[in-house]
């Protein structure tokens, strides 16, 4: 039995290996696809900017490269993916610092440096990059086509590094940023805390962290003015639940659904628990459709008692309430909660993704303020 029990354990051993290996291999790869398409880039805009006519240059130069690299490379180099390389490295050269990219920490770096230095003659020619997760370039090109697109700096590192710190699919990525995410951390921000987002992507350290205002459950399928109840909205969350994990961000897991609570023979039931790993706490999530009422504060505010009192451990941080509504009133959940508020919030959702228009209704405001 016991070595039964070993053969299955050595199994286990070599497959975390082998994956891990492999995904080793993955980011290895997409690093030095992504390095040499930052390099091709920067060669192709330094022999631009020493060409008389420069528009008209560039046109010629890249058809000409077009034609003998696919004539020696194969596929990957037609026009319009040797422009996306020049519009890559244009891009990117703005958040480049002055730390040299033959770093012998990064042998990748080095080997492309060095070829560089070979075919450009000095050592100035060599393309330098930043020790940042924005310019390590952890991502595939895939990532960075859609992130380049993004014309603020602060709001492309954002994207970057949150997609780097959750292992975010293209898709995940570009679900994110429709639904704009950055804008709405921003909305109760100041300036400070907005740089810092654009530094460091989302940080947790306290509960208010957490906190969206609006969620958007575009992911549901449910139309803006659908006829659906309470009921009908947690078991669609619940269906969706990989979805809804990615809406409310990192660290939270699953805990349980209608979960009720007990006192003095009385039961009530929390519509949705979760638990967040980074703040060590659990998260309650109540549904209500239409619009908040200060009697649903109330309630949230027993649910919150409950489990601080009765339910968390002496190591976990207090418990966050969150009231997911259709529509609230500012002045009603500021007066219903204490000034010193940290631990129950009212957000807005939505079914569908808003317009532009919508967000920067609720940027100015004061429904963008979260409570």
């Amino acid at each position: 039995m016991s070595k039964e029990l070993t053969k299955e354990q050595l199994l286990k051993n070599i497959s975390a290996l082998l994956e891990d290996a492999r995904n080793r291999v993955v980011v290895a790869v997409n690093q030095t696809i992504v390095l040499t398409y930052f390099e091709i880039g920067r060669m192709i805009v330094e022999d631009e900017q020493n060409g008389e006519n420069r528009a008209e240059y560039g046109k010629k130069l890249l058809k000409d490269l077009s034609v003998h690299l696919t004539d020696r490379f194969g596929k990957g180099f037609s026009v319009e993916n040797l422009d996306r390389m020049r519009f890559f490295y244009k891009t990117y050269s703005e958040q480049i610092s002055s730390t040299p990219l033959t770093n012998s920490s990064n042998p990748i770096s080095e080997t492309l440096s060095r070829k560089s230095q070979n075919s450009m003659g000095k050592v100035s020619d060599v393309f330098q990059i930043p020790q940042t997760p924005s310019a390590k370039f952890n991502l595939s090109w895939s990532h960075y086509l859609k992130l380049m697109r993004i014309k603020d700096i602060g709001e492309r590192k954002f994207y970057e590094i949150e997609s780097f710190k959750n292992n975010w699919s293209l898709r995940e990525l570009q679900r994110q940023y429709d639904s704009a995410l950055y804008t709405r951390l921003s909305l109760s921000k100041n300036k400070e805390e907005i740089l810092q987002l654009s530094e460091k992507g989302q940080i947790l350290e306290k509960p208010k962290d957490l906190i969206k205002d609006p969620y958007i459950l575009e992911f549901l399928g449910l139309s803006e003015k659908a006829n659906y109840s309470e009921n009908e909205l947690e078991s669609e969350l619940i269906d969706k639940l990989e979805h809804f994990l990615l809406e409310l961000g990192t660290g939270f897991t699953f805990v349980a659904r209608q979960n009720r609570i007990t006192f003095e023979e009385k039961h009530f039931k929390i519509d949705l628990v979760f638990y967040n790993r980074i703040l060590k706490c659990f998260v309650l999530i109540d549904l209500k459709i239409g619009e908040l009422k200060h009697q649903d504060i109330g309630q949230m505010q027993m649910y919150v008692n409950f489990y601080d009192r009765e339910i968390k451990l002496n190591d976990e941080n207090k418990t966050i309430g969150i009231i997911l509504c259709q529509d609230k009133s500012e002045a009603l959940v500021r007066y219903t909660l204490p000034e010193d508020n940290e631990q129950i919030f009212a957000s807005k959702y939505f079914t569908v993704l808003p317009t532009k228009e919508d967000f920067i209704n609720i940027l100015n405001s004061d429904n963008g303020k979260i409570s």
